[in-house]
């Protein structure tokens, strides 16, 4: 404790542009490693499950593992911010992460891979959350805009290169899609390197701190349930049975005793109080929703692109080119304009009305869709998120005492995760389900990813347009969430922004009456 206590804690707004920027150097590599290699997978994804002999259900939940993995261990890894060193914590999550990807290459089954993708997870987790949490510790709020635009920049290169270089492993002879699984590893032993050598951050401990497992348990199980209900109904059995009843039922009981016990945890896992801030509430309400458009719609896209126009996965790799930049320009552009003004209600508006719009364009998709349209829509789709995404967390992170932003930041964090989550599982069955319907089964849609390089001319051109209008179907179901995200932002009461010079002078307007306390005491 000594040690802690002697270190002089940087004060966010004291650092200067260089010494923010070496600080992180490291962490935006790791981040880099966790996106590209989530990336790589999503292009391969249906090229891996046709080779593992698995179908949509297996395809969703290869999503769905390390969504909800990332989900329920994100508040921890910010809780565990608040009690240890954020820069070991953060070398823990890539190292967990690289493993859990090098295990996945090693898969022999669809089962195998889900299970390795939830250890995959939850280094995902612990680095989503640091990510916010150390750049607050160390960026006052006026400022961090600028610096979220870089991580939005890191988010979109990795987006961009991914699915390209995904799709050019997985055409590769003699790589395949295993490939996808190692490439990250160089780039996350250099992150390792850099941290070390560049992340100093004082390690302030907080006494009698205990971290609430049981409530990360109840909630991890109650949402685990919900999202294996929503994936095999329709299939395995009626939406309308008792096996609905049952698991709804034991959901509700999950979730209900999670939120008594986080209401008499000393340290919960998703503090409570939080929620009496507005901002925070519809913050966390907008980044649930913004999860699940993006996630839920976004990840299909790499089935639409290979399935319904017969695209390889380089090239299919190339065709979501649009929404990342999009996504790029707009995290980049937003993030400077944000710190320049103090200003950032605007941008959200913004970012909702593009996000709607754009989801709802896309709803028009048909596996003979003008490309050139598809471009538009998806850059609309980009520009939504890119606006949304790391604003929504700055908005709670001004809204909050900087003892309380490890908390805050991961629980906005886990919404965004949890609507990924739900947004997969419920998209991925009305998927599975409308494929099937246009195909003329009945059925489910779930006995396998077809290969269409290989069917007969009039076979595929069904499968094609099946797939095709099942895309644009999950588009539009993804739309009205869009529409949600908008009605939150508006209601948003804003605050400007501090700079570094208003959150030094708070400071040291409050040191006097910190040593004055001592004294009266002696007298």
């Amino acid at each position: 404790m000594a040690s802690a206590t002697a270190a002089p804690q940087p004060t966010a707004g004291t650092m200067s542009h260089r010494q923010i920027m070496e600080a992180l150097s490291g962490l935006l590599l790791g981040m880099f490693v966790a996106i590209l290699s989530s990336t790589i997978v999503s292009t391969a994804l249906p090229r891996i499950i046709g080779d593992l002999g698995g179908g949509q259900s297996a395809y969703t939940w290869v999503v769905t593992a390390t969504l909800l993995a990332m989900t329920c261990t994100t508040p921890i890894w910010g809780k565990l911010s608040d009690l240890f060193s954020k820069k070991l914590l953060v070398q823990l999550a890539l190292v967990i992460y690289v493993t859990g990807s090098m295990l996945a290459g090693l898969s022999q089954s669809s089962g195998m891979l889900i299970g390795f993708r939830v250890l995959q997870g939850i280094g995902v987790g612990g680095l989503t959350a640091l990510a916010q949490v150390i750049m607050a510790a160390m960026i006052s709020p006026r400022e961090r805009g600028r610096y979220s635009g870089y991580l939005g920049a890191t988010f979109a290169l990795a987006t961009v290169g991914g699915p390209l270089i995904g799709g050019v492993i997985v055409d590769t002879p003699g790589l395949g899609w295993r490939g996808c699984f190692y490439v990250g590893v160089p780039f996350a032993i250099a992150a390792l390197v850099m941290l070390q050598k560049t992340l100093k951050l004082p390690v302030v401990k907080r006494e009698g701190v205990k971290i609430d497992y049981a409530g990360a348990t109840l909630i991890s199980a109650g949402v685990s349930v919900l999202l294996i209900w929503v994936t095999l109904a329709g299939d395995q059995y009626d939406w309308l049975s008792w096996q609905t009843g049952a698991l709804i039922g034991l959901a509700l009981v999950l979730l209900a005793t999670a939120l008594f016990v986080e209401s008499r945890a000393a340290e919960p896992v998703i503090p409570l109080w939080l929620f009496r801030e507005r901002t925070i509430v519809l913050a966390v309400i907008g980044s649930l929703f913004v999860g699940l458009a993006m996630m839920g719609a976004s990840v299909f896209l790499s089935q639409y692109f290979q399935i319904a126009r017969g695209k390889s996965p380089t090239v299919s790799g190339l065709m979501t080119m649009p929404m990342i930049l999009g996504l790029a320009i707009t995290s980049t552009v937003v993030g400077r304009l944000i710190t320049a003004t103090g200003r950032w209600k605007r941008y959200l508006v913004m970012g909702g009305v593009s996000l709607t719009v754009g989801l709802s364009l896309m709803g028009t998709a048909r596996y003979d869709t003008s490309l050139v349209l598809l471009a538009v829509y998806m850059f609309l789709v980009g520009v939504g998120v890119g606006a949304l995404q790391q604003n929504l967390i700055l908005a709670v992170q001004n809204a909050v005492p900087a003892n309380q932003l490890g908390a805050a930041s991961s629980t906005v964090a886990f919404f965004r995760s949890l609507g990924g989550a739900i947004g997969v599982s419920i998209l991925g069955a009305v998927m599975s389900h409308r494929v099937a319907g246009y195909l003329g089964g009945g059925g489910s849609g779930g006995g396998g990813i077809p290969d269409v390089q290989h069917l007969p001319q009039p076979l595929r051109t069904a499968v094609e347009s099946a797939y095709g209008h099942a895309v644009g179907d999950i588009f539009l179901v993804a739309a009205p969430f869009g529409l949600m995200v908008l009605i939150a932002v508006l209601l948003i009461k804003e605050r400007p922004l501090q700079t570094g010079k208003q959150v030094a002078a708070a400071a040291a307007e409050a040191k006097p009456a910190l040593e004055k306390e001592p004294e009266e005491a002696n007298a």
